[in-house]
């Protein structure tokens, strides 16, 4: 813990580059100045709040490298560390001159499991406002993650809108060598960008020096916005990560004594090319250890993923009792961990009551056939989009979301037109309950939790404009859609912490999308319906697209990839890819033969074994033809501990490839084992200078995939 350090009389040269401001020098000499520095051995930031200036980060440095990433030209930068409009008036955390917007109220630094926490208490000058700044550490990680919290003291509501968590001005060198990956850190972009929804973790970086900051913006969903300008100034870039201000705005009405709570975000610090220092290290560990939500657990048999069937495909509505156990049975064969019955056991979407025409006996002689063959049961449950015959819609029409004619929201499911609820409503209060009993009654390891709630992810439109929900307008009521689904979240935790929540892609709102807000709200994402019904569908290599583009920047363990069939050609190829995410298969494991199912119950053991001694959930790397998989080229990844073991597999797709070359620069010092999981031969052993340089692993004549056990021997 370090103390605050008063500073009565402090003279501070500041290079001002707030936004919006010209670019100036400023000497400041006030008394009554504070700074406070929150790190670790990686990183230490440096707040300070100077009275004729506001509260702003004077420090932000990479410790093993001793850099300061504000520092340019022997200046330090003034920026607005967060703003926010309160009733169309805008306020800054730090103005370059004038005066400023908000008084010190105190700051205190407490150690939190695993780290260290400040917080910095302001009050607001022109409103009856209390904003905190919350600053974050975490032991062995070179990441900081701040949020704010904005209490209305006064005797009125007022409106917040156009906030902005973190607002900094980084320096990495010369504008002409800096470069910016967009999207999840892969798609490289011009360095002047907004990042949108998509946009869950920019990194910006010296092409030169190698030294760059990773962003990661926890607003969710559609929400988040993330400026970058990086054409203003010739040695520095500006950062603003926040809540969208158009497409889908951000308004938040606080009434009196109420405390918002905005989303949180991260800086991590890397430099690339730099052993555990690379992104592909720090980012990986950082979102899986720190951001999930299962990630706060130690214990490295919860931490890992289970293995998870789901009947979806080919079944989809049509599941039924008979089909059903006869899939239990071969399922608990392969040695899956979870057995989710997707859409078709309800009677109707938003009721517990089981389909009786397809389930005669209930669910309850289903769920013990799962805990017979040594599985829990899983179910997917529609949060929002119910059935207008439902005993919640009936009583409660006035809490469905409407469009903006003035008419209850409807979406199209696979049952028909449904109608949405509003999360802004106490419809919340009975959804939670309702998942609840569900999971108490069958004693549910995961839930799917799917459709509509704030966006359709097909185009239908966005929010709500009802009157008296707990929104003031469609603009507020997109906020408080996505705060509900955290409510319902919640309250399923607080009584079932050890449930596993799938946020699908569906309720999130968008294609594919996965962010730092879902996987802190939730467990995992269901992040995509890849078409796998046979050899020639877009299958696992369209999946290991989605893979590669997303895993630097999100944390592999928390994705979902439907729907890939354990059924369809090749088992390796759908065994391979699903070991690169969160497990799991779909299909007909009916058809599969005896010796498949041998097949997938000795390779399912095998990699359950590697995850209980091998945290491989600390990188990530993308090998081959991986920016763009395709039929003509070799792909695959590879996946690590810190420690040196893990797992490489490898796709010869339609390639002519007779081998890949696998370049792993990253690896720490040692002599690593390989040993082929498909043959079971050992390929060699290996220096980490020699896996630097790439290593030739051959595919076999008669597949096109290949597994590789990687253990590090005797340094």
């Amino acid at each position: 813990m370090r103390r605050a350090l008063c500073l009565p009389c402090v003279l501070i040269v500041l290079s001002i580059a707030a936004c919006g401001d010209a670019a100036d020098k400023s000497f400041v000499r006030v008394e009554g100045s504070q700074s406070w520095t929150i790190g670790n051995r990686e990183v230490e930031r440096t707040v300070q709040f100077v009275p004729n200036l506001g509260l702003f980060t004077g420090r932000l440095v990479d410790l093993l490298h001793k850099q300061d990433f504000l520092v340019s030209k022997g200046r330090p930068a003034l920026a607005g560390e967060f703003s926010f409009q309160c009733d169309g008036h805008l306020l800054n955390g730090a103005h370059a001159g004038g005066r400023p917007d908000f008084d010190f109220l105190s700051a205190d630094n407490e150690r939190i499991p695993g780290g260290e926490l400040l917080t910095v208490r302001l009050r607001a000058r022109s409103f009856p406002l209390e904003v905190s700044v919350f600053y974050r550490v975490y032991d062995g990680h070179a990441a900081f993650r701040k949020q704010l919290t904005i209490h209305n003291s006064g005797s009125e509501a007022v409106r917040i809108s156009r906030l902005s968590v973190e607002a900094i001005s980084p320096s990495l060198g010369p504008e002409n060598e800096i470069v910016l990956g967009a999207g999840y850190g892969t798609t490289p972009r011009e360095i002047f960008y907004t990042g949108r929804s998509e946009d869950a973790a920019l990194t910006i970086s010296s092409a030169i020096s190698g030294e760059g900051v990773a962003l990661i913006n926890g607003v969710p969903g559609y929400m988040k916005r993330t400026e970058v300008a990086g054409w203003d100034m010739p040695d520095r870039f500006r950062v603003a990560m926040m809540y969208d201000t158009d497409l889908m705005p951000f308004e938040r009405s606080i009434a009196p004594g109420e405390t918002f709570t905005s989303a949180d975000v991260s800086l991590v610090v890397f430099k690339a090319g730099k052993g555990f220092e690379d992104p592909h290290w720090r980012l990986p560990a950082y979102t899986s250890e720190v951001l999930m939500r299962r990630g706060e657990t130690k214990n490295s048999q919860q931490r890992s993923s289970p293995w998870i069937y789901n009947t979806w495909e080919p079944f989809e509505r049509h599941i039924n009792q008979a089909t059903t156990r006869q899939l239990i049975e071969v399922a608990g064969k392969m040695g899956f961990d979870i057995f989710t019955i997707d859409d078709g056991w309800q009677q109707e979407y938003g009721e517990n009551a089981v389909n009786r025409q397809a389930f005669p006996d209930g669910l309850a002689p289903i769920q013990a056939a799962v805990e017979e063959h040594h599985m829990r049961l899983g179910l997917w449950v529609p949060m929002a989009a119910i059935g207008t015959g439902t005993a919640e819609y009936r009583q409660h029409p006035e809490w469905a979301a409407v469009d903006i004619a003035g008419k209850p929201k409807t979406t199209m499911t696979a049952a028909g037109s449904k109608v949405v609820m509003c999360l802004a409503t106490p419809y919340r209060d009975l959804a939670a309950e309702r998942i609840n009993k569900l999971i108490e009654q069958y004693h549910l390891a995961y839930v799917k939790l799917d459709l509509t709630t704030i966006f359709n992810a097909y185009g239908e439109a966005p929010g709500c404009w009802a009157k008296g929900h707990l929104h003031a307008t469609w603009a507020e009521s997109l906020g408080r859609i996505y705060e509900g689904i955290e409510y319902i979240t919640h309250k399923i935790y607080a009584r079932h912490p050890d449930v596993l929540l799938d946020l699908t892609f569906e309720l999130w709102g968008q294609k594919h999308v996965i962010d730092a807000g879902l996987i802190t709200t939730g467990d995992l994402d269901w992040m995509s319906n890849v078409q796998d019904s046979s050899g020639d569908s877009a299958g696992p290599i369209q999946a290991r697209t989605l893979l590669y583009q997303r895993a630097l920047g999100m944390p592999a363990d928390a994705m979902l990839i439907g729907n890939l069939h354990a059924d369809v050609p090749s088992k390796e190829e759908s065994f391979a890819t699903a070991i690169g995410s969160s497990p799991l298969l779909l299909g007909d494991l009916r058809k599969l033969s005896a010796e498949d199912q041998a097949w997938y119950q000795e390779k399912i053991r095998w990699f359950k074994e590697l995850r209980q001694k091998t945290s491989v959930n600390e990188s990530f790397f993308p090998l081959g033809n991986w920016r763009q998989p395709s039929a003509a080229d070799w792909d695959g990844f590879a996946r690590f501990s810190q420690a040196g073991a893990g797992v490489i597999a490898l796709f010869k797709n339609k390639s002519q490839a007779r081998s890949a070359i696998v370049t792993l620069p990253l690896l720490p010092p040692g002599k690593f084992r390989l040993r082929s999981i498909i043959t079971g031969q050992d390929i060699g052993l290996f220096s980490s200078a020699q896996m630097a340089r790439g290593i030739v692993i051959p595919f076999s004549r008669e597949k096109t995939v290949e597994i590789v056990e990687v253990n590090a021997s005797v340094r």
